[in-house]
């Protein structure tokens, strides 16, 4: 996958303040930022629950092979 390097990120601001204008960039900066917040949160939410299930999961499965045993 390419990395963004400086021209190009140069670039991508310069169009962003052509076609957004500077009244708007501090705006859509923020709704941004703040969807990149809930996004992190929701795939972090996501993964304890995740982890959780797997750990539940394998408790019932050593319970069974424990009782399979006696």
């Amino acid at each position: 996958m390419p990395h963004i390097g400086a021209p190009e990120l140069i670039l991508v601001l310069a169009l962003a303040l052509i076609i957004f204008g500077p009244g708007k960039l501090p705006d859509l900066g923020k709704a941004v930022g703040k969807t990149i917040r809930e996004f992190r949160r929701s795939s972090t939410e996501i993964m304890n629950e995740v982890e959780t299930s797997a750990s539940e999961e394998k408790k019932k499965d050593d319970q069974l092979i424990k009782a399979a045993k006696s």
